[in-house]
């Protein structure tokens, strides 16, 4: 009888641990995310976007969109200060286990493209795991997408920090902080 207490008491740790993953795995975050430009650098050119720039991604969901708290680090990416703002946004969003990803997108669209687009893949073990594909596209006069620039990074975060991504002419700042 004594033999199987262990064994009782390591079934219920583990269905402990279980049980505390499961539910670390449906947390809800508050995801936002600044893309910026610096205007003293040349702009590249390089091949456009795909048609399919965003793989299938869900874009955010309206009752999911949150109001920004970036807004001081924002505020400093001015042309006076040598940069340009292309996309500012935060919204809520369960992370887990498997990837989430979501569809960003920023400004008119022309020819199915945006002047910034491309998608967020996020999945949560211990630090959260992040996978960014953005474009920002330049359009010709007639409206069609004639160049992109690609800022692509794949990143581990830990939860609440600020993270700063560089791609030459182009930045990525993102901060994820549990709701």
């Amino acid at each position: 009888m004594r033999a199987l207490r262990p064994l009782a008491s390591l079934s219920l740790v583990l269905l402990a641990l279980l049980s505390t993953s499961a539910a670390f795995a449906e947390a809800m975050y508050q995801v936002e995310v600044i893309v910026f430009r610096q205007t003293t650098q040349p702009l590249p050119a390089a091949r456009p976007a795909p048609d399919d720039w965003a793989q299938g991604a869900l874009p955010i969901d309206p009752s999911q969109e949150r109001a920004t708290t970036l807004n001081n680090e924002a505020g400093k990416l001015t042309p006076a200060n040598g940069y340009n703002v292309l996309l500012h946004k935060a919204w809520a969003q369960s992370i887990g286990a498997s990837p989430g990803r979501v569809a960003l997108s920023a400004g008119s669209e022309q020819s199915g493209h945006f002047p910034v687009e491309g998608t967020l893949d996020l999945k949560q073990d211990r630090l959260i795991d992040l996978s960014a594909n953005l474009w920002v596209n330049r359009f010709d006069d007639s409206g069609w997408l004639s160049s992109s620039e690609l800022i692509k990074h794949s990143v581990r975060l830990q939860s609440g920090e600020l993270t700063y991504l560089d791609h030459g002419s182009l930045g990525l700042l993102v901060r994820i902080s549990p709701l």
